[in-house]
Order: structure tokens, then C-alpha cells, then sequence
């Protein structure tokens, strides 16, 4: 389906999860772009340069050497006040893993995109969340898209969001590589008068806080002694992402006014009102996951669903009052990444433990990891783990679909 040449016009397109991500930075009228190609987010750059060359994004738009390079070029160009995009995967956001700490350190409010893959070795392009969870502790908020459309409109949140004067920190949004970058599906594009006015462009002074500008020399990112206030810049990014809770809660109530799609906050709910048994997950796999609730609820079991929007921040509280709000028997929140010798094996499910510690209600807790390295995991499959939760909340074991082991349940392990 091709565009309209009206730019100021809504339209549906069919668009790929890269395409959908690179009519946002269209849309958000990003003024610089570094790019480096790596699949599977390769067609991101590819729609952008498109777009540039068309005279249909008036951005800068910059070919560099690595991945490394591009996060450079991010970093010094939001430092003169620039709204900045790009788009890596796996290997690439390692790559750039010492400029992505800076951006954060800096305050910078960077959105990038993350068609996330496998980590080598082995080589693997497909869909795992290991990548971009491996940046927990950066500093950067980190999204999760389910969807095409979501992937659009998070782009587009997430600038509101770090560019808030209360937060400054930068964003990445991450999607499934193949499995949401490569199908396509309808994206609904608001016309660029709507989204201009939910995302304002930056200060032409520049960000409050640093500006680079020659007529105006300062001095940055200059060394620190331990007595000095080091330690007190890492709290405040501590306190800012802790705050910046309210501002993203604040930045989806304000799209859904004006756009009329509600994400709900942090996490959003499916039939989790009277679940007995609920599966908190993220990603293709969360949204597929409805069909599994559907099909349990059809049988008289009543399971819920969790999708876990933002990891960082971690929504602690929302998920503690979706724990003490209903009659929850049992809980499974699974991973399709994989942190090596953490308490469960995956980041989401060992980061739910401090959600269990604060909750006054005894719940069955059910760690799983699936589909890692892009392994498919079908409903039957999220069917049959909700069966093993509810085997597992009852008799201490599960069934023999899946391996229990070091109490973390593997689906799909062979």
C-alpha cells in the first residue's frame, strides 16, 4: 500500500515492524540519524535513507563505520540539542555498549530501536530479548513493543517521555527481530500536524541542562574525585527512573486522548480481574499469549495475562497491586532471554522476586524461559504452561511437557 503525498493527512499503511519504527523517527521529525547496517534491523536504515533521499525527512542522515561510531555520533549530536534516532540489534548494541552507558550518563534523550536477536556465539539472527536486556543497567528506560502498531507508537511515546525536563534519559523500544521486524501488518500513521502537536520539537536553546554550542564554550564530561559528586549523578538517575514512572503513565494518557489507543501504563492487563492463574511476558509472545488465556477461559480455567511494557523502570508497584488486587492462586512470568547464573535464569522472572517480597498474599511463584535464539513457542505451548503452573500450584511438580529444573521451568528444552 502506498503512502499519501499529503503529509498532514492520516493514513493506514502496511508496514513492516523496520518500517514502522522508521515512520516514527519520520513522523517525529528526528533532525540527525547515525546509521550502521545489522540484521535484522537493516531495513530501519534502509526506509530512513529512503525517506531522506525522497526530500520526505528533513534530517541528517550519517553512514558510519560500526556500531560503536553510531552511538558516538548520537551522543554528540543530542549534545547540541538534536532529536536523534537509530536502529541496532545484537551484536551492534554490544558494539555501542561504552556509548550507550555515556548517553544515560549524559542525560541524553535518545530513542533507539532494538530489532532484538540472539547473542552470538552461536550466530543467530532471530527473535531474544537478550540483547537489549543485557543493557539493564545502563541507566536507559527499555520498552517493549508487541505489536506493529506499537512499535510506532512507542517510538514516538518514549521521545515525549525522555524529553520530559523531569526525566532526560534516553530510550530503547525493542521488538522481535523477524518475527515483528520482517512481517507486516497495518499501521495506523497520524497526519504530522497530530503528532507535532503531542511531541513538540526540542528547545532551539538546546536541553536545559547541556548545550555544546560554540558561542557558548562549557566544559563536559570532565574526571570526578571520589569526594566529589559522582556518586551523587548515579543516584540521581536511580531517582529519575523511579520518577519517570508518572511521566510515562502521563505521556499514554495523553496519546490515548489524542489518538484513542490506550496502552494502559507500565504493564497492561488481559482478564487479569478474577485470574486465578496469571502469566506476566513480553513481546509477540505476550499479545499471542491472549489467545492461550482465551482458550483456558473456554475450559472454565481462569488465567490472566500481564504484558510487561517497560522494564526499566520496573513497575513494582503496578505489579504489586495487580498481585494483591484479585484472587491470584499462582503467577509464571517467563523470559525469552536468558541471564546466566541469575536466582531463575531469566532477567524479568529473578527482577519478580522483589514484587513477591512486597506482596502480603502467599502466591505460587513459577519462573519459565522460552523461545530463546527465535525458537518458536506456539499457544498450545502457553497453554501448556499455564497447566503446569496450575500443576505446580497444586502439587509442588509439573507434568512432563517441560523440565523443571533449578526450579525455573524450560519450554520447550530439548
Amino acid at each position: 500500500m502506498e503512502e499519501m503525498n499529503d503529509e498532514h493527512a492520516d493514513q493506514t499503511l502496511i508496514l513492516t515492524g523496520n518500517e514502522a519504527a522508521a515512520w516514527a523517527a519520520r513522523r517525529a521529525k528526528v533532525h540527525v540519524v547515525t546509521a550502521f547496517p545489522i540484521t535484522p534491523q537493516t531495513t530501519v536504515m534502509e526506509a530512513i535513507a529512503q525517506f531522506v533521499d525522497a526530500g520526505k525527512m528533513n534530517s541528517q542522515f550519517i553512514r558510519m563505520e560500526s556500531e560503536h561510531s553510531v552511538m558516538a555520533g548520537m551522543v554528540g549530536a543530542s549534545m547540541t540539542g538534536a532529536r536523534t534516532f537509530t536502529a541496532t540489534s545484537g551484536q551492534g548494541l554490544l558494539y555501542m555498549a561504552e556509548l550507550v552507558h555515556w548517553a544515560a550518563g549524559a542525560r541524553l534523550p535518545v530513542v533507539t530501536t532494538i530489532a532484538s536477536r540472539g547473542i552470538a556465539p552461536p550466530w543467530n539472527i532471530w527473535v531474544d530479548y537478550s540483547d537489549v536486556l543485557s543493557m539493564r543497567d545502563t541507566g536507559w528506560m527499555i520498552q517493549f513493543a508487541s505489536t506493529h502498531q506499537e512499535i510506532f507508537d512507542s517510538v514516538i511515546i518514549n521521545y515525549k517521555v525522555a524529553e520530559n525536563t523531569e526525566v532526560m534519559l534516553p530510550a530503547f523500544v525493542a521488538y522481535g527481530g523477524f518475527t515483528q521486524s520482517h512481517t507486516a501488518k497495518p499501521v495506523e500513521i497520524p497526519g504530522e500536524d497530530r503528532i507535532d502537536n503531542f511531541l513538540p520539537p526540542p528547545p532551539k536553546g538546546g536541553w536545559p541542562h547541556l548545550c555544546l554550542d560554540p558561542d557558548r564554550p562549557i566544559v563536559h564530561g570532565n574526571i570526578m574525585m571520589p569526594h566529589q559528586e559522582y556518586m551523587e549523578f548515579r543516584f540521581k538517575i536511580h531517582e529519575t527512573m523511579e520518577r519517570a514512572t508518572s511521566v510515562i503513565k502521563g505521556a499514554i494518557r495523553e496519546f490515548k486522548d489524542d489518538f484513542g489507543r490506550d496502552y494502559q501504563g507500565l504493564i497492561e492487563t488481559y482478564l487479569s480481574e478474577d485470574a486465578e492463574y496469571l502469566l506476566i511476558t513480553v513481546g509477540a509472545l505476550a499479545e499471542q499469549a491472549k489467545d492461550a488465556v482465551d482458550s483456558l477461559r473456554k475450559r472454565g480455567v481462569r488465567a490472566g495475562l500481564a504484558k510487561l511494557r517497560y522494564y526499566r523502570p520496573f513497575p513494582t508497584e503496578d505489579l504489586v497491586a495487580l498481585l494483591e488486587g484479585g484472587n491470584l492462586k499462582a503467577v509464571a512470568v517467563a523470559d525469552r532471554s536468558i541471564a546466566y547464573g541469575s536466582p531463575t535464569g531469566g532477567h524479568i522472572s529473578s527482577d519478580f522476586y522483589s514484587v513477591l517480597r512486597q506482596t502480603r498474599k502467599e502466591i505460587t511463584y513459577l519462573p519459565a524461559v522460552w523461545g530463546l535464539g527465535g525458537r518458536d513457542v506456539t499457544v498450545e505451548e502457553q497453554v501448556g504452561l499455564f497447566e503446569d503452573l496450575r500443576e505446580f500450584h497444586e502439587g509442588g511438580r509439573v507434568g512432563g511437557r517441560n523440565k523443571l529444573i533449578y526450579g525455573t521451568l524450560w519450554v520447550g528444552l530439548r
